[in-house]
């Protein structure tokens, strides 16, 4: 799954998110997410690409019926 800059995304737990921009981390490289929480109080997050793409743990959540962790709405 490729994402863009205005996707919309929903958290495996249910809450949706649109993503604002990608960013590089200026002191490791690493590839960054940066996202709006589009409920209230409509806060900003980052978080790094690996873990936003990845997928949800089984074993700590067996009954979550997505498979990502963020997917597109």
């Amino acid at each position: 799954m490729r994402l863009n800059t205005g996707d919309r995304v929903r958290h495996f737990k249910g809450k949706n998110y649109e993503i604002i921009d990608f960013a590089i981390h200026s002191e490791t490289d690493e590839k960054m997410v940066v996202y709006k929480a589009l409920y209230e109080p409509y806060k900003t997050f980052v978080r790094p690409y690996d873990m936003f793409m990845g997928e949800v743990d089984r074993e700590k959540y067996p009954d979550v019926e997505q498979k990502y962790r963020f997917e597109r709405v």
